[in-house]
């Protein structure tokens, strides 16, 4: 059995590990043409069997074998510390440092509430009968380990909207693995034989995508530059055509408690892009539908896919670029995804 490949990564399937002493599948690709092991390797005898990381690893794959529980509970805690809202911010960067110590604590109370963890006794969790420390790092293999967790479990966790990903693994914090010498509080790093050990339960997966940071510098100093919240949400849809658009980020751009009502119809920027060929599909069941049918990004929830149509100049008879394009039928006219080349036709309105 093979690893998935998702974002250009190689990645476990569900249910399997990237287990110690394994190769990284980002620096040695003949990972992904070998069979990956199972828990059973943790259960083994020897350096690598440890019967309760096992135990933790199997509770924690039960709880969210794919990963979508964790990594949605990790988005709502960077977006939390962002404050996008009421602040504009959307990069890791602009955070203050104090505000950068404090995500470990809401990711750790994220995790908790989305898979349902108990308290710990010593450490932040209880998992399958053993305490379980709960540490983020924004850099992969950052994390410092405080000398409370010695010789104890930790749930590794780390997230880049920059890299787009997100990883959580699991790791005994024996001296071993970590470095001799502390920082001022008695915190250490891994060492390369800790770094080394780590058990992926997810290892670089795709993390909610932020449009500002896939926008050239250009594009998000010409969104932010109007006055207006309802024309920066405008200009955004502008700008950010053919890509997932969350909430959080029309959040970010309105910095208005009512920014859905800069994206909907009646006023909002899907009557007002209409005129220049734009429409905006949601996540309705029938947007997506649409969406797909033009081979575009599907919008999940609470997401927004932007694109200028064109109509389509009649059937195709076979000659011509248009012959194979894409098309969806709407207020009994055939639209395509519309080129660079094409006039700009009043858009249609989306069935509703």
């Amino acid at each position: 059995m093979k690893p998935a490949e998702t974002g250009g990564h190689l990645e476990p399937l569900p249910g399997q590990l990237l287990l110690p002493g394994m190769p990284d599948p980002d620096v040695d690709p003949s990972v992904g043409q070998a069979a990956l092991p199972g828990l059973d390797d943790l259960r083994a005898p020897g350096p690598a069997g440890d019967l309760e990381l096992a135990a933790v690893a199997a509770e924690l794959t039960a709880l969210d074998e794919d990963g979508s529980r964790m990594a949605a509970a990790i988005r709502g805690a960077l977006d939390m510390l962002l404050d996008g809202q009421h602040t504009g911010r959307y990069r890791w960067e602009q955070l203050h440092k104090t505000e950068k110590t404090h995500a470990g604590t809401l990711v750790e109370i994220a995790l908790a509430r989305s898979l349902r963890l108990a308290d710990g006794t010593a450490l932040d969790y209880t998992i399958a009968g053993a305490d379980v420390d709960c540490k983020f790092s924004h850099r992969l293999g950052g994390w410092m380990i405080p000398p409370e967790a010695d010789g104890q479990l930790m749930l590794l966790v780390q997230a880049s909207d920059e890299d787009g990903s997100w990883s959580a693994g699991l790791l005994r914090a024996a001296a071993e693995n970590l470095s001799p010498v502390g920082n001022r509080d008695g915190k250490r790093a891994l060492n390369d034989r800790g770094r080394a050990a780590v058990c992926w339960l997810h290892h670089r997966a795709a993390l909610g995508e932020n449009a500002l940071l896939r926008l050239p510098e250009r594009d998000v100093a010409a969104i932010f530059a109007p006055v207006s919240g309802q024309q920066r949400v405008n200009e955004l849809f502008r700008r950010a055509q053919r890509m997932r658009v969350s909430r959080t980020v029309v959040a970010t751009v309105a910095m208005q408690d009512d920014y859905m009502k800069r994206v909907r119809d009646g006023g909002g920027a899907r009557d007002q892009l209409r005129a220049e060929g734009i429409v905006i599909f949601g996540d309705y069941a029938g947007d997506q539908l649409l969406a797909s049918a033009l081979d575009l990004p599907r919008p999940g929830p609470g997401e927004f896919v932007s694109v200028r149509l064109a109509r389509r100049p009649g059937r195709p008879d076979g000659g011509g670029p248009d012959a194979y394009a894409r098309s969806v039928r709407l207020d009994g006219a055939d639209w395509r995804l519309a080129s660079p080349a094409d006039p700009v036709d009043p858009a249609p309105a989306l069935p509703r």
